[in-house]
């Protein structure tokens, strides 16, 4: 059965502090993609930024019901499931989990330099809709600091 979270609504005045910090550090990582000079270290930042993103909002927002336990899950599948307005988003960032822990062990091969540089361009949108559906003032989208990576 499914784990089921009980609704929670958040005023962005009373988010926890560990909301906060991992939406910090998500956007520290997004800097270290943009900074990175190779590709597996550009497309591991990204996503860990992702994935930061997605600890803040889980931070807020889920709640899990008292009662039996349940089955442990990833962090996609759990935002999935407390925000399914962003299940695409879940979807998306879980699909490149194996890329990235291949670019994290090292491998030159776990991704294109196109593949990294769109992957920070989605970690910057999912963190501004994370922002936002959080109640906060999304935060200025990395664009100058991207009009050097490759776009076409």
């Amino acid at each position: 059965m499914a784990q089921q979270f009980a609704p929670l609504t958040v005023s962005p005045h009373t988010l926890p502090a560990t909301t906060h910090n991992y939406l910090i550090r998500s956007a520290e990582s997004l800097s270290e993609a943009v900074a990175a000079r190779d590709v597996a270290t550009r497309y591991a930042c990204a996503h860990v930024a992702a994935l930061r993103a997605a600890a803040a909002l889980l931070a807020a927002r889920a709640r899990p019901e008292a009662g039996r336990r349940r089955a442990q899950r990833n962090a996609w599948v759990l935002l999935a499931e407390v925000a399914p307005e962003l299940a695409e988003w879940a979807s998306f960032f879980a699909a490149g989990a194996a890329k990235r822990a291949a670019a994290e062990a090292g491998s030159t091969r776990a991704a294109t330099e196109r593949e990294a540089d769109d992957l920070v361009r989605d970690a910057d949108r999912f963190l501004a809709l994370v922002e936002q559906s959080l109640g906060l003032t999304p935060h200025v989208p990395l664009g100058e600091q991207l009009a050097g990576l490759a776009v076409g």
